[in-house]
Formats: C-alpha cells, structure tokens, sequence
C-alpha cells in the first residue's frame, strides 16, 4: 500500500497514481473520511482520466467498509460538485480529479454538505494525512454501505444557466477546446439551449490527452484554437482544463486573454446586477481588477491564491465574486465555488448586452501589460523570497499577504510558492511594455544569481 505523507496539500490531494498512492493506499483514505468525518452518504464523481474508475471503486470499497453509503455521479466536471453537495442530501462530495496535471496525476477536491465549504489542509486534509499514515487499524463496520447512482448533469445545467440572462445571449460562433477533458461532455448539453454555434476542438474525453494537455496556460496548446478562430471567423474562443472548472478566453482576432482580464469584465458585469456588493481578487490579479471593482461601485477585497481560502472569504463577506488570475472563478450564487461555464457564459451575456465584440470589450480594461507567469525551482523557497524583499527595499510597498509582492509607483511584482508544485512563481506586471520587460529581466536575473533554475509548469 503507497500513501506518500506530500500528496496532501493545501486544499487537494494530487499524486502520481500507483507511485504515491495505489488502490489500497485509496481504500485506506476512504476509511480515514469517514473516521474524521462521519458522513452518512458520500457522492462520488471523476473526471476522465484512465485511473478515475479504479480509484471510484477503491474508495466506495473504502467507504461501505465504514458502512457509508454511496451515490456514483459518474464522469463530471469539478464545478458540478459543490452543486451535487448542496442539491443531493449527501454529507461529503468528493470529485476525483488532477485537474490540469498530466496523465500519470490523479487526486481528489472535497466539497462538505450544502456546498459552500471545502476541505484543505487545516480543515481536514494534514489530519488525514496524519492519521491514514499512521499504524491506526479500521475495523470493517457489521453493516456494509451500498452503492447507487445519480445523474445531475441536466439539473446542473440548468442552475449555471439560472446564474445569467440567457435571452439577453445573441447567436455567436465559438470555438471550444475541451483538451479531451471533461468540458466536452458539458458545453454540448449548455448550448442546448442557447443560440450558439459551437465548433468543438477535442470533445471526446480521453486522459491520455492525444492531442495537447488539458492545461490553458501552456503557450503550445493554443495554435489549433487560433487557427480555428481565424479560419471560421469565429466571434470568441473557450479553453477548458481537464476537470473543467477552469477557462481562458481568445478574443475574434485569436488573442489569449488573461485571467485578470476576465476578471475585471465579470465583475463589471455582475456589479451591474448587484451594486456595491464585495468583489474578491488574489494576490496575483492586476490592477485593472480592483480600479474596475472601484469603478463600478463595488467593495474590493484583495486575497491569497487558492480554492478553500477564496471561499472563506466568500462566505465572511458574502462577496457576489472572486476572481483568480489563474482562470479561476467564483460566484456567490453558485454556492460560493468556481465554474468556468458560468465565466464563460456571463462574458458572452456582456458581449451581447454591449452589442461589442470581444476585443472591443477587452480593450476597455486592457491598460497594463503583463508577463505570463514563470515558474523556478529553487533550494528554498523562504529565503528566496526574502532576498526578493531585501533586494527591492526601496519598493514604495512590500507585502506578504501571499509570498512577497513588491511594488513601485509603474510596476509591481509577486513572488510567492505553489500550492500545487515544489517551485515558486513569479508575476510581473507594469506600465508599458518597456519597463515591464527590464523588470522581468531584473527579477529572473537577481533568482537565477541566488541558485533558482527555470522550472515548467
């Protein structure tokens, strides 16, 4: 049995299967939810990739041994978890999924009853660890749970299409990657019942990824989606990561749009719909979010990167939105969680209400250039940033609300550790594109000097 202590994060668990954690290492963390969490009936769903259904068995076995009972959900998105927690009397929802990892990962994200909390670390998945690594014994109950079944996926729909106007959405042609993730089985049944002409790129779900990885930020999974903007004269462009939860757009002429532009346009939407209402963004978000939340009358709230923090906050200032620069996005009305649909679906209803095109749109918030973000190994990741705050001292601000952001009067910089991966990331943003580029070069230079190596994603 393999259950590697580090798979535990802050608010997933994510391994390389059989590596860091096989089918009995899955049993065993089944037994330990129920020890920690007493469910009563668990609702299980997963994602494609080629472990989803041995882990899906691996952890009903794990579950029924604790005599809970379990609803099979089957394939889904992640962003139809939360709906499955508040909607179905379940007191766990757990979603098996690596999100945009390549095809060896797989993991977990856990949603409790009513679907506005989450399980991280401090609240329940560092205990976990500790306990299921631990010689503890579970005993199998005298009364085994059972298994049944449960497909929410029209009633999903339905609800992530109450969060909009749907009459106000015009007939626009858009291009849709689904990275043979699991967008592909949700997007078709949502455009039912809009009038969009959808032209699908890779809709068949398959994690092996056969033709690119399910993850939006790489530059080299964007040319087909480009190409096939241009060539059918496509109004707007939507890529999806493998689970589905998250979504960056291409404007008509095949531009990547960042997250903290889609950012700044849903929250000028929905404080249209809901006027002075608090708006949260993370650390990494450029200014244009918070001077559009300003702008439009709403309370700005600035926070750290990550799934379970973001909903905290939610919930503590009954927030109507929150934004990640990641391509993250969280909605008051969808029981707090992140949906890439509803993103992309209240970015199409502005488009229409507007009458503009995408471009157009952008254009209004499109003020500070930006590097994409880097990411860098380094021997250790305090003293790194340290030395970050040491060496730009005579920053007008320094703040450590998530890593070491620095900032000066024309550009302003975040250095700070992920979540997800042994690196830290680096997020430059300035004025023009001349002072963003000399302060890249600065920062790149001043972590490579100190030790740190370029890292991928």
């Amino acid at each position: 049995m393999k259950i590697d202590p580090s798979i535990f994060k802050d608010y997933d668990i994510r391994a390389v299967v059989d590596e860091q954690l096989d089918n009995e290492g899955v049993e065993r963390l089944a037994q330990g939810f129920a020890t920690q969490f007493k469910p009563q009936v668990v609702a299980i769903g997963r994602d494609m990739r080629t472990s989803g259904q041995a882990w899906f068995a691996a952890l009903a076995k794990g579950f029924n041994s604790q005599s809970v009972d379990v609803i099979d959900l089957g394939m889904m998105t992640t962003d139809m978890a939360p709906y499955a927690a508040a909607n179905l009397d379940v007191d766990l929802a757990i979603m098996i999924t690596a999100s945009h990892n390549p095809p060896q990962y797989n993991g977990f994200k856990v949603t409790l009853r009513g679907g506005t909390q989450s399980v991280s670390g401090e609240t329940g998945f560092y205990a976990l660890r500790d306990l299921v690594t631990s010689d503890h014994k579970f005993n199998s109950a005298s009364k085994f749970g059972r298994i049944s079944h449960a497909d929410i996926l029209e009633d999903w729909r339905d609800h992530v299409l109450s969060l909009i106007d749907a009459s106000h959405i015009k007939p626009l042609r858009v291009v849709v990657d689904a990275g043979n993730g699991m967008a592909g089985t949700t997007f078709p049944k949502v455009a039912e019942k809009l009038p969009l002409d959808v032209i699908p790129l890779y809709f068949e779900p398959d994690g092996t990824f056969p033709n690119h990885l399910a993850n939006p930020l790489l530059p080299e999974t964007h040319p087909v989606i480009i190409n096939t903007i241009k060539e059918k004269k496509a109004d707007l462009g939507i890529m999806f990561d493998g689970d589905g939860d998250r979504m960056f757009l291409f404007d008509e002429n095949g531009r990547f749009l960042s997250g903290t532009l889609t950012t700044a346009m849903v929250a000028a939407q929905l404080l249209e719909k809901y006027p002075g209402s608090a708006v949260l963004y993370n650390a990494i978000c450029g200014r244009i979010v918070p001077e559009t939340i300003v702008k439009n009358g709403g309370q700005p709230t600035r926070v750290r990167v990550g799934y379970s923090i973001i909903k905290q906050v939610m919930e503590e200032k009954d927030a109507i939105f929150a934004g990640e620069h990641s391509g993250h996005y969280f909605f008051r009305e969808n029981y707090g969680s992140d949906s890439g649909m509803v993103a992309a679906l209240t970015v199409m209803e502005l488009m229409s209400k507007q009458k503009k095109s995408l471009s157009k749109l952008v254009a209004e918030y499109d003020k500070y250039p930006s590097n994409p973000e880097m990411n860098f190994n380094v021997a250790n990741k305090d003293e790194m940033m340290k030395a970050v705050a040491k060496h730009f001292k005579d920053a007008a601000n320094i703040d450590w609300l998530d890593g070491v952001s620095i900032w000066y009067q024309n550009w302003w910089a975040n250095v700070r550790p992920s979540n997800t991966q042994p690196v830290l990331r680096l997020n430059v943003e300035a004025d023009n594109e001349q002072i963003l580029q000399e302060k890249t070069n600065q920062l790149v230079t001043f972590i490579i000097s100190r030790g740190g190596t370029k890292a991928e994603e």
